[in-house]
């Protein structure tokens, strides 16, 4: 599949893969930093942003999404940002595709399988019913009855855009991210990676407790382990400094 990105500065290539119901538009403030030393390339995955719709959705097509393009603009060397789905994303292409990367950071994401936990925010998008719903005002509206939270609200609704007058639509592949959901949710295949890899963890987040760093090591066998003890799961927006400082400090080593 021919993913939608963008690119930024001039360097050593830097490919950076965006989380569920996100997109390239979310890391342009990071990007514009990383491309003072760096070529920056700003993904959306398939099914979200402006990359074509599919109905498969699990990692072995978004590892093999990422070859193409890699392949397509001759890069070699690589190294990689994946945060959340996307760190699962870029992990997966080290276990097939290692060869071609340099190094690798993976945000608040681990190895294995995460229980269903987006039931409010998936009731919430559907009751939005694009078809039928005649303002940004009144989406918003009826998504914050299920999205209490200020920030994934304004998130979600960043993803909402005008398919035609009159017709809002969302950008990403709202019924097929649902139908696939247990795929998105999947423990990685126990294959060895071999890239050196950099784990940034959110300290007020779940998705990566210190538990979890052997079952990651068992398969990332040079993982490295930081923890932003003030950030959440969205630790590269809650921390943005922070996050980059770490990034470019383990990229330039």
């Amino acid at each position: 599949m021919k993913l939608f990105h963008r690119t930024l500065g001039e360097g050593p290539p830097l490919v950076i893969l965006h989380g569920l119901f996100g997109s390239s538009d979310n890391w342009q403030t990071h990007a514009r930093v990383f491309s003072n030393t760096h070529t920056v390339y700003l993904v959306d995955q398939r099914n979200h942003g402006h990359s074509p719709h599919h109905h498969v959705m699990d990692y072995d097509a978004m590892a093999n999404d990422l070859f193409e393009l890699i392949a397509e603009l001759g890069l070699r060397d690589v190294q990689l940002i994946g945060h959340s789905m996307g760190g699962k994303t870029v992990m997966r292409f080290a276990q097939q595709y290692g060869f071609l990367i340099d190094r690798m950071v993976v945000a608040d994401m681990g190895v294995k399988k995460y229980p269903s936990h987006h039931d409010q925010v998936f009731k919430g998008l559907f009751e939005v019913d694009v078809a039928h719903c005649p303002t940004r005002k009144e989406a918003e509206t009826r998504l914050s009855r299920h999205v209490s939270d200020q920030g994934t609200l304004q998130f979600l609704l960043k993803n909402l855009y005008w398919k035609e007058p009159g017709l809002l639509d969302w950008r990403f592949n709202l019924e097929v991210i649902f139908s696939e959901r247990a795929e998105l949710m999947a423990a990685l295949p126990e294959d060895r990676i071999d890239t050196p890899a950099l784990f940034l963890t959110g300290g007020k987040s779940h998705y990566v407790p210190e538990s979890d760093y052997d079952s990651i090591r068992n398969l990332a066998v040079h993982a490295q382990f930081e923890r932003m003890e003030h950030a959440g799961h969205w630790l590269h927006a809650e921390d943005p400094e922070g996050f980059i400082a770490r990034c470019m400090h383990y990229f330039m080593s």
